[in-house]
């Protein structure tokens, strides 16, 4: 016979172990929170524009071959700018205490699609850092890329700028916070049927009925201990008891 169950059953079983869901959700939550305000590190962004263009006059800007020409090279310059000729000039520079190889992880390079400006982003846990490497990155590349590639088709389009009061791209306590509750439910929820699975004990005449088939005739409940009775002394028996020779009523 196949086992059904029933929304009014799994309702039945969250509401049985609501506390352990809800434990484990406050848990969850409170860890995140913990972990993403006191133990992570903040990590600020920076970003800076270089146009790709090998127009010197407007006649030759517009015109679809040069254009197509350029957003084709933006590929190639995004290799070079994380490239060690690059970045070793930068760490130098800046005085770094990192690797080309370390550094090229905190920069990206993107560009929108046939678009000739390509932007780098730097990422740092200082802000200030952040926006050094990354100008620093384009000056570079704009003053090494005619050595490289023979062509002098770069320049800086915006400057990244340092704001007042930069705050952190990472981490985002409130979305790690949610992440965390979500997880938590479905942590909870899951351990919840997995303990009502586990469970084979019958505790209630409805389990008897749902495994036997059978209607339940009678109930025999708990029966307390009934107290022993306790011996209440009268005194005034106690006071009257007879001696050797004597009577009640002498």
């Amino acid at each position: 016979m196949e086992e059904t169950i029933s929304l009014r059953e799994l309702f039945a079983v969250l509401r049985k172990r609501l506390w352990l869901i809800v434990l484990i959700t406050i848990i969850a939550a409170t860890v995140s929170g913990v972990i993403s305000f006191f133990v992570l590190t903040p990590v600020y962004e920076s970003k800076t524009q270089i146009l790709v263009n090998q127009a010197k006059n407007d006649q030759q800007l517009y015109n679809t071959q040069t254009v197509q020409t350029n957003v084709q090279l933006i590929n190639t310059y995004n290799d070079i700018i994380k490239s060690p000729a690059i970045l070793d000039k930068v760490i130098k520079e800046l005085k770094l205490d990192t690797s080309a190889q370390s550094l090229s992880g905190q920069i990206q390079v993107t560009n929108a699609q046939d678009s000739q400006v390509a932007q780098i982003v730097v990422q740092d846990t200082s802000a200030k850092r952040a926006t050094d490497i990354a100008n620093t990155t384009a000056s570079v590349f704009k003053k090494e890329v005619p050595k490289i590639m023979n062509v002098d088709n770069v320049s800086v389009l915006s400057k990244a700028t340092l704001g007042e009061s930069a705050s952190p791209v990472k981490p985002q306590p409130l979305l790690n916070i949610a992440i965390a509750v979500v997880v938590g439910l479905m942590v909870g929820i899951g351990l919840s049927f997995l303990l009502e699975y586990l469970d084979n004990t019958l505790k209630t005449e409805q389990d008897i009925e749902n495994i036997l088939d059978l209607p339940v005739i009678g109930i025999v409940t708990n029966i307390k201990d009934v107290p022993k009775p306790t011996n209440v002394s009268r005194p005034d028996v106690a006071a009257r008891v007879p001696q050797r020779g004597e009577t009640y009523g002498s």
